[in-house]
């Protein structure tokens, strides 16, 4: 079926957690059950059938490098766990814009410059390495770096996936899915799902207790790790779309949800910056309900996982996902795709299950979009 040619955006530890797992599951067997992918084989695409073509990041110690050497590059932390030969991808500086936080800066070490590049440069580049997805991993809070990118992928005629908590698949005004539908381009996300992450776990509780009719009355997630995306979020103020989007994608799965927000019974989203603790991420959650005869029932839950690996095996299936919505000429964004794996989608399931539903009949071709 070819090959998938796709871009990034952001070359930091979810692109260093990607790159190399391309290489590590190159040699899957299609038809046995292989730890830590759920699809070894997706529509008759092979998790080998991903090719890097294109790659844009700010910071010195990343431009000017084939991205086989930028993806180990400080700040990234992500440990070597496969053998990335190199690339002939060269990471293009992008516009640094609001990509960096003033707190960041030193740890990020952006490449200072006169000309900072205009959308039909980036453009132009997507075009040329033509790329068939462009893959957003930039910083938290990048609102307008984001919509700078959406746009110069659209120009250069690629599909956007979107793995940050800014709201493109999902923008409520309606610019940026009608621009994509316009252009016959389809349009995934917004704020990539971990395949074992808190959110799935949290959402996943909620459910079982709203199921099993039990009425949820607060509840909350702390999240704590020691990456430069933690560190990045220890400013409030780059947290308002995440801590939408987290806190959306578990009240959602409930009929009064919102009205929990509004009461202040819920509170979800990155909590502190632990230097020591890596690419770990820590997850407490907690919810408290009222069961038969109003007795109460509390649940407390502690995940640990690797941070940037969680995102790399979904991002890997969004991906075949997107490029099989590309072979349909499907235009504008794809629900089945966004809602099994991201948090915030155009329109979000009822339940993982019914998620993993939309997914697997758009794959088999009975679902649409």
């Amino acid at each position: 079926m070819g090959k998938i040619r796709v871009g990034i955006i952001g070359v930091g530890n979810c692109a260093s957690a990607l790159v190399q797992g391309v290489y590590y599951y190159r040699n899957a067997d299609d038809d046995q059950f292989i730890p830590g992918l759920m699809h070894p084989k997706l529509g008759g695409y092979r998790v080998d059938d991903i090719e890097w073509v294109v790659a844009f990041d700010v910071s010195e110690n990343k431009v000017g490098k084939d991205l086989a050497e930028a993806i180990f590059a400080p700040p990234n932390i992500t440990p070597k766990f496969a053998d990335v030969p190199k690339l002939g991808v060269t990471v293009h500086r992008g516009p640094i814009l609001d990509g960096v936080a003033p707190h960041m800066k030193d740890v990020f070490r952006p490449v200072g410059s006169r000309h900072e590049p205009s959308v039909d440069d980036v453009a132009d580049i997507i075009k040329e390495a033509r790329a068939d997805i462009m893959i957003n991993f930039l910083p938290v809070g990048s609102e307008e770096a984001t919509r700078f990118y959406a746009e110069a992928t659209r120009r250069a005629g690629a599909a956007f996936i979107n793995g940050i908590p800014v709201f493109i698949a999902s923008d409520p005004t309606g610019h940026w899915p009608k621009a994509y539908e316009e252009a016959g381009l389809p349009l995934v996300g917004d704020d990539i799902k971990g395949q074992i992450g808190a959110t799935i776990l949290h959402r996943t509780l909620v459910a079982l207790l709203h199921q099993r009719g039990v009425l949820v009355e607060e509840t909350y997630q702390l999240n704590v790790g020691g990456n430069t995306d933690f560190l990045n979020m220890t400013v409030e103020e780059r947290l308002s779309s995440k801590r939408i989007s987290k806190t959306r994608a578990v009240t959602s799965v409930l009929p009064y949800g919102e009205k929990l927000e509004k009461e202040g019974k819920v509170r979800i989203g990155p909590s502190d910056y632990v230097p020591f603790l890596g690419n770990t991420k820590i997850a407490y959650i907690y919810i408290k309900g009222r069961s038969f005869a109003d007795f109460p029932v509390t649940i407390e839950a502690k995940l640990t996982v690797d941070d940037k690996s969680m995102f790399a095996g979904s991002m890997i299936d969004a991906i075949r996902g997107t490029k099989i919505a590309l072979d349909r000429g499907v235009k504008g964004p794809v629900p089945s795709i966004s809602a099994f794996f991201f948090k915030h989608p155009p329109i979000q399931a009822p339940n993982y299950v019914e998620a993993k539903k939309w997914f697997e009949e758009f794959i088999e071709g009975k679902r649409p979009r």
